[in-house]
């Protein structure tokens, strides 16, 4: 209503102040999420986003980002909506490291016009990695017959029940390669010539905050606040832009029109998926220490 009064006025009355949107896109980056846990996916992000840039006395907007990475589909759908909203809206976008700004992270982050982190951020981390576990010698200790029926001899590659196949490796990294290349030229295509000539780069390496400005993948060391008060002035305020919440505080309302038994047996299942979400996400975290 504030804003709505003081468009009425002459605008020789008007307060000077400048109000920039921020979107926090905190987690790690899968598709799918759940209520119980959300992760960051286009999905589940085009909204707000949309909503920050649809802001047209808003001169830029400020995104915040404390991601370890995770789906390279995800980040890149993620820093390409960023990118188009900027160009369609004519933005300018500020990206603001926290805790960590890495792999997946990292991509997202070079949608931004600059980068600002704080001197203990983790930054980089240009790589692809996949894992997983093996269980060909449980099985054999419990008792337990693995029986796997396929039409087309590749379609249990990489199979944690089966002995690793040399071929299947092959092809797993591969593809790694292309991602990876991927990935480089992104950030050469945003960065250019800030980036140092450093051959550990583009190895999966990650570094402090610091670290990281002299190497080129961020612009400055700071913090959102003071960084956008001395571009857009002393008055300069912040507008923290959320996504819609539903029932009980999730992201997304609850299904309705569900009798007893389907309502608890879609909360059971969204437990598990919360839980393995979890595990999943901790792991990402846990490559950098946090």
């Amino acid at each position: 209503m504030a804003r709505f009064i003081s468009r009425l006025l002459p605008r020789r009355f008007r307060p000077v102040r400048v109000e920039i949107p921020v979107v926090r896109l905190h987690g790690a980056i899968m598709s799918g999420g759940g209520q119980f846990r959300p992760t960051l996916s286009l999905a589940s992000v085009a909204a707000v986003l949309d909503k920050a840039f649809a802001d047209k006395e808003a001169p830029a907007v400020a995104i915040s980002i404390n991601s370890p990475g995770g789906s390279p589909v995800q980040s890149r759908l993620i820093f390409r909506r960023i990118r188009d909203l900027a160009e369609e809206k004519n933005k300018k976008v500020h990206v603001f490291v926290e805790d960590v700004a890495a792999s997946g992270g990292y991509m997202i982050a070079v949608a931004g016009d600059e980068i600002i982190a704080d001197p203990s951020s983790i930054v980089g981390s240009i790589g692809v990695v996949s894992a997983s576990f093996g269980f060909t010698e449980l099985i054999k200790k419990i008792g337990v017959e693995r029986r796997v029926y396929t039409a087309g001899r590749n379609k249990v590659a990489l199979d944690p029940f089966q002995p690793e196949k040399k071929t299947d490796i092959e092809h797993l990294k591969s593809l790694q390669l292309e991602v990876h290349e991927t990935f480089i030229d992104l950030v050469k295509a945003r960065r250019g010539a800030k980036l140092a000539d450093d051959p550990d780069l583009f190895t999966g390496l990650f570094w402090s905050g610091t670290k990281a400005q002299s190497l080129g993948l961020i612009d400055g060391l700071g913090d959102m606040r003071s960084h956008l008060r001395r571009e857009y002035g002393p008055k300069a305020t912040l507008k923290l832009v959320q996504p819609q919440r539903g029932l009980l505080g999730w992201r997304t309302p609850p299904a309705v029109g569900l009798h007893n038994g389907d309502a608890l047996a879609q909360a059971a299942a969204g437990a598990t998926e919360g839980l393995l979400s979890a595990m999943e996400e901790k792991a990402l975290w846990s490559r950098y220490g946090l």
